[in-house]
């Protein structure tokens, strides 16, 4: 068999998560992350709110499926381990950091490697959301 050559992805169109209450997850989105709601969209086995972060044009859909089982996000099972948000200095986190501390939301404090930094921290139904600076590749090499 010939193997095909696959054209180049060029990035993330959008991401879907599922979570537990999607009006207070949209509300927390737009509150913590600065998202802006685009839409909400009935169907008849969940509900979907869409959410676009404006600076990068990265759409989010969060989506409340019938018959939720009540858990909270693990990253120990198959699936989503978290989602990694792109800074571009590493004075950002600083900012994010201060940020969430005025809005109550838990966090760690930044990790600095020696590939970069992370600030993590948790949304509504406890998926791990990541704000990660990356030095530059000369630094690392």
């Amino acid at each position: 068999m010939k193997s095909m050559e696959l054209p180049e992805f060029v990035g993330i169109g959008h991401l879907d998560l599922s979570v537990s209450d999607v009006e207070a997850s949209a509300q927390w989105y737009e509150r913590v992350v600065g998202l802006k709601r685009l839409r909400r969209v009935d169907f008849p086995d969940r509900t979907m709110i869409v959410l676009l972060h404006q600076p990068t044009g990265l759409v989010i859909g969060l989506n409340q499926h019938a018959g939720h089982p009540g858990e909270r996000f693990d990253e120990r099972r198959s699936g989503l381990d978290h989602v990694g948000f792109a800074v571009e200095r590493r004075e950002d986190l600083d900012a994010w950091q201060a940020h969430l501390a005025s809005l109550d939301v838990e966090h760690s404090p930044v990790a600095d490697t020696e590939v970069g930094s992370a600030l993590v921290f948790r949304d509504l139904d406890y998926i791990q959301l990541e704000l990660w600076w990356s030095r530059p590749r000369d630094a690392i090499e």
